[in-house]
């Protein structure tokens, strides 16, 4: 047997404290891009782009464990945004992060390699910590979140994302998630969540902790009860959380969706009130240059038809480009965009009379900070924020699931089984599973 099979087996058989006397394996497979293809899809449209050409299962070197960092045995993963962007190239090749970040120091130079293992969600088992690391030991089960940060420099400090060296794991880094090991920072990991799966552990992290930040912590919405919350794309990754934070936190959730399917996803969630954005046929464009401000009153005007004439307090925005006009246009007077991501396209137009003139506010919010997502996660440990995972694939099969996700066939989120051999294994608290296993359940299969 390999030395990664006697880990396999030993994670397997509840044998976690033999993972310390196991050697770590030389090597492990992972889903890889190559800086030699990185002009593969040129001249192509985003939308033609496909991460089955780009993404490859490797078997690469273990990296070599530095202080404060922790190898772990990965059981589970999956697929985000930025693993679309990363296998499409877009909008920049991630071996210029590798490269700068390379430059740091002598450890980071690992990074800089010709070829990228992504991925910046996991769920596993730590087999080595390095020096200096005194919360973790070999055996612990965990998930990690995937704020890499230096911490050398004073801007971090007061909130870790604000750090000069703030990268994502797995995107801006090398050695993610998406692979049978992954090299973290010690203060990347938290506990995994007792009464899920490999698999719907994995799926949480980097959205669950995005949502979190974006409109529940101070640093972002800072959403309070009562407040109408718009938002975009609400039963999809980073939209079903959400969905869920504003419904627990007392907030009045509008959520646009895409489709009746998704529309029903969000009711199982608990929303009421909720827009399919398809069946009313808005076209907040009238040509690739000019915005149709006539379909942001129409859209303004179905929101408060649903909420008893209300606008919105904040607007959860991420899809960019194609929404953030009318996005702009429907918060109300002093109200708050805040926005993460741009999947639609990074160059937002926007109306400025609508923000100024009526004191709104446009907050730009980037995953979380270690606080942030340890809270986040402690919400999914405790039952109070369930995974949205929807379907799994094997790590053979990434590129499939980076498709699905880049051409919006998913719900929820989409997960990969790396070291687990099938679902529905790495569950500790059955009790707890047993009282929210329609929640935990609620995106399968859908």
């Amino acid at each position: 047997m390999t030395q990664l099979g006697e880990i396999k087996q030993a994670i397997l058989n509840d044998d976690l404290g033999a993972i310390a006397s196991l050697d770590v394996p030389e090597s492990y497979r992972g889903v890889t891009v190559h800086a030699d293809e990185a002009g593969m899809f040129e001249g192509l449209e985003s939308r033609d782009k496909d991460p089955r050409k780009s993404l490859h299962v490797d078997e690469v070197p273990t990296p070599e464990l530095g202080p404060g960092e922790a190898l772990v045995a990965v059981m589970a993963s999956a697929i985000n945004y930025n693993t679309v962007w990363t296998s499409i190239f877009e909008p920049v090749s991630t071996f210029k992060f590798l490269e700068r970040y390379g430059r740091i120091s002598p450890l980071s130079k690992r990074h800089d390699l010709p070829y990228h293992v992504v991925g910046s969600d996991l769920s596993g088992v730590v087999l080595r910590t390095g020096a200096g690391v005194h919360n973790w030991k070999p055996g612990d089960e965990v998930v990690a979140h995937c704020l890499n940060v230096e911490l050398e420099g004073p801007d971090g400090h007061n909130d870790t994302m604000l750090d000069t060296e703030q990268r994502i794991w797995g995107f801006e880094t090398n050695f993610g998630g998406l692979a049978e090991v992954a090299l973290v920072k010690a203060n990347q990991l938290m506990p995994k969540p007792a009464h899920l799966t490999w698999e719907e552990s994995a799926s949480p992290g980097l959205v669950n902790s995005t949502a979190y930040r974006q409109l529940v912590s101070r640093n972002g919405a800072d959403m309070k009860q009562g407040d109408v919350v718009l938002i975009w794309g609400a039963s999809g990754g980073l939209g079903s959380y959400a969905t869920q934070y504003a419904l627990n936190g007392g907030a009045i959730p509008v959520c646009v969706v895409s489709s009746p399917e998704k529309a029903e996803i969000c009711r199982k969630l608990g929303a009421e009130l909720i827009i399919d954005r398809n069946a009313e046929g808005y076209k907040f464009w009238k040509d690739e240059n000019n915005q149709d401000p006539k379909e942001w009153q129409r859209f303004g005007k179905k929101i408060r038809e649903l909420t008893g004439g209300e606008d919105p307090d904040i607007v959860f925005e991420h899809p960019g480009r194609e929404t953030f006009g009318a996005s702009v246009y429907a918060a109300r007077k002093g109200g708050t965009i805040v926005t993460c991501a741009s999947t639609s396209g990074f160059m937002h137009q926007y109306d400025n009379r609508y923000l100024w003139m009526n004191l709104k506010r446009i907050i730009g919010s980037h995953f979380a900070n270690y606080r942030e997502s340890w809270e986040a996660n402690r919400l999914i440990s405790k039952g109070l924020i369930h995974p949205t995972l929807s379907k799994v694939y094997s790590l053979e099969d990434t590129g499939q699931a980076a498709l699905d996700v880049h051409r919006n066939a998913h719900q929820g989120k989409v997960g990969v089984l790396t070291l687990a051999p099938e679902e529905g294994l790495g569950v500790r608290n059955h009790e707890l599973r047993a009282k929210h296993l329609d929640a935990i359940n609620a995106f399968r299969n859908v």
